[in-house]
């Protein structure tokens, strides 16, 4: 037989009482702060087999017969796929008309042109869209890149195009292998190998291959052609001005020797070497009126201070106006070096070739000097011969 224990409280009556209250009360927070379970309503019916999911309207997976892992989410989206698989459309119309495997859309009618493309993410094959409308034409362009609203919104078939920002490259439908980034950048073209940079960079090019725009809105039609800042303040198809840029600095070029060709510039921004004109004649004597200087710049230009030496453009314009250069507004800017550096060469050569015609008219001089002293020595050595001869005679005598 078992012994009972008996265990008694060692806790006062009103200790008892007080533990029950606070157990009843921790109860009644519990209760309290419990959430309610409740079942979601309607029940979720989109998980079909094959672990296909269609929710959120009408015609969702509408075609689906065997494709399988496909998610479809809005009214339409995925309407017309069959067999294809591992495809998720989220939006209306996403992927409305593809068939094909591993397309991924996001947004309304994203990727919606797409019929047969596989590997997408939201438009054409191999092609990356992020945004309202982009790549929405695409059919059988492949391998293409937009992110921005209506980027790349008409192309159709063209191909290894990337368009970062609104409207970039949104005319462009055959178009290949161009890259534009910024607003509105090469909004209007629609050719190839067109590379642009900035808001509106290229934006007046209508038709041109093998453009470069950093920071220009560019022309109308042109190829090859490569245009870095704004020469001209001009204000682009948005409504924006684009300001001229009034300085180039450039690292990695001053004071690094390399051998090559001079490079000028023109009135209009444009690089290249100088070209061939006809031979000078008096136009250079105007340099021998010329009186070089030596000077330093103001610190602004040169905080070093180190002596230069050359000419004062005011003084030069009185005497060879055509040997100053003036800025756009006019005033005096510099002296013409380049040209001053010809003139000298064409009075060097001036002169040297009288010092060569007075060389060879010397040369023809002493030339009859010499025959001239050669007759004089034959005259004497004939003269000598006489004498001889006729003291002969004498003594003979």
């Amino acid at each position: 037989m078992k012994a009972t224990i008996v265990r008694k409280s060692n806790r006062p009556p009103a200790s008892r009482l007080r533990c029950i209250v606070l157990r009843i009360l921790l109860a009644l927070v519990c209760v309290v702060h419990t959430p309610i379970l409740k079942a979601v309503s309607p029940t979720p019916d989109g998980l079909y087999f094959g672990a296909n999911t269609a929710e959120g309207g009408a015609g969702a997976l509408f075609s689906l017969t065997t494709g399988t892992n496909n998610t479809a989410v809005g009214s339409q989206a995925l309407y017309s796929v069959t067999t294809g698989s591992q495809n998720t459309a989220t939006g209306a119309q996403a992927l409305r008309n593809n068939a094909g495997d591993r397309n991924t859309a996001d947004g309304f009618q994203a990727i919606v042109k797409n019929t047969t493309g596989n590997s997408n993410t939201a438009d054409g094959d191999r092609n990356t869209a992020g945004g309202r409308e982009v790549l929405v034409s695409n059919t059988t362009g492949f391998e293409n890149t937009g992110t921005g609203g209506v980027a790349l919104e008409n192309n159709t078939t063209g191909n290894d195009n990337t368009a970062t920002g609104f409207a970039a490259l949104n005319s462009n439908t055959t178009g290949a292998l161009n890259t534009a980034n910024g607003t509105g950048s090469l909004v209007n073209n629609n050719g190839d190998l067109n590379v642009a940079l900035g808001f509106g960079a290229g934006v007046n090019l209508t038709a041109g291959d093998n453009n470069i725009y950093v920071g220009n809105v560019g022309v109308a039609t042109e190829d090859n052609i490569i245009r870095i800042g704004t020469e001209v303040a001009a204000r682009d198809q948005f409504g924006v001005i684009h300001p001229r840029h009034t300085a180039t600095y450039i690292a990695g070029i001053s004071g690094v020797a390399v051998a090559g060709t001079a490079v000028v510039v023109n009135a209009a921004g444009q690089l290249g070497v100088a070209a061939s004109s006809r031979p000078m004649d008096r136009e250079s004597e105007a340099i021998l009126a010329l009186k070089p200087v030596s000077f330093r710049y103001d610190q602004d230009i040169d905080p070093a201070g180190a002596r230069q030496f050359g000419l004062v453009a005011e003084e030069v314009e009185k005497t060879a106006p055509d040997l100053v250069k003036r800025d756009r507004d006019g005033n005096l800017q510099t002296v013409r070096y380049d040209a001053v550096n010809a003139m000298l060469l064409n009075e060097f050569l001036k002169e040297h070739s009288k010092v060569e015609q007075l060389q060879s008219t010397v040369a023809k001089l002493m030339q009859r000097l010499d025959e001239h002293e050669s007759k004089m020595q034959k005259m004497e050595n004939q003269r000598e011969r006489r004498r001889a001869s006729q003291q002969v005679a004498l003594n003979q005598e």
